[in-house]
């Protein structure tokens, strides 16, 4: 009997205890792992956002790089992370790319990770080597129709972004496009100023001292305005090429089985960083355009990047050296 009034009286008080954890959440600080180096773009982003969103937040922000892989390895160390609200993973479009580049994951993007807010996304622009004799994307197009496999882009590597973007615009121009991939894309860019490659992509706060400069010029840029750092290069929708959407998304993910009350509470703590007004002036001027989607919003995205990635790759034939 005695041990029978022990157990009701514990289970009775399970509910209190959780409710009294969730009133407590959060109390201590939040772990952020950026799965790539120092210095990168989702790196930069969680910097500029980091005082708003731990004012929001109510607790320390903890940033942690652990790159490698691709970003498989910081990744992987969330996936098997406590689910407890207090480790969260911030990345970039290579969540969506590596499930089609990598087979072998060691970890299900689809059932380990769970979305916790949209935060960025950053549009990516063709560039053309000044000796080029074209100044829109509509010329590339026309000029590559006429002289087949005679023009080459410039990328970070196989199955870089800069690969890929290259990739879906020959898949929607229906042109052909020789690809030089490097070991980055610092020495791609290097190349591509000397004239040694004609064409590449590249994120706007890295092309717009060259486009400054006058030593590269830009056609197009991906996404749905013209980005604000480069006002006068028309988007690829005004160029009639509105399907090369190949700009970059980063967003906030948490380890599944995180609860809910503590994926509303990181999801509002990092939206309101982003909608700072101080810190959306600072990110424009980076190249970022900031979003601030909620948990659901950022599922949708990952669903249809995964799915346009996933075919870009399979139909390019794209293979890691």
């Amino acid at each position: 009997m005695f041990r029978r009034r022990h157990l009701l009286a514990a289970s009775a008080a399970l509910p209190i205890a959780r409710g009294a954890a969730a009133q407590s959440y959060p109390d201590r600080a939040l772990r952020v792992v950026v799965p790539f180096g120092p210095g990168g773009g989702t790196d930069n982003l969680m910097r500029v956002i980091e005082a708003p969103t731990r004012a929001a937040f109510g607790q320390p922000l903890v940033i942690e790089n652990r790159a490698g892989a691709g970003g498989t390895i910081g990744t992987d160390l969330v996936a098997r992370a406590p689910a407890d609200g207090y480790t969260v993973l911030a990345v970039d479009s290579s969540y969506a790319i590596n499930p089609a580049l990598f087979p072998s994951l060691p970890y299900d993007p689809a059932k380990d990770l769970v979305p916790v807010s949209l935060l960025a996304s950053g549009p990516v622009i063709l560039l053309a080597h000044p000796s080029l004799p074209v100044n829109t994307v509509q010329e590339l197009v026309a000029m590559a129709k006429a002289q087949p496999g005679a023009l080459n882009y410039a990328s970070g590597g196989n199955g870089a972004s800069t690969h890929l973007a290259g990739e879906l615009l020959k898949m929607v121009a229906g042109i052909d496009l020789v690809h030089v991939p490097y070991r980055g894309t610092g020495p791609a860019t290097t190349d591509v100023v000397a004239g040694h490659v004609k064409l590449m992509f590249n994120g706007i706060s890295a092309a717009r001292p060259h486009v400054d400069a006058g030593r590269l010029k830009p056609l197009a840029v991906t996404g749905a305005q013209r980005a604000a750092a480069l006002p006068n290069v028309p988007t690829f929708a005004e160029s009639g090429l509105a399907a090369v959407e190949a700009s970059t998304f980063w967003g906030v993910l948490a380890p599944a089985g995180t609860p809910q009350a503590a994926i509303a509470k990181l999801s509002s703590s990092f939206r309101s960083g982003v909608t700072d007004p101080a810190v959306q002036e600072r990110l424009r001027s980076l190249g970022f355009e900031p979003i601030g989607g909620d948990a659901a919003a950022y599922a949708e995205n990952l669903r249809s990047e995964t799915t346009k990635w996933a075919e870009v790759v399979r139909r390019a034939n794209v293979k890691l050296d």
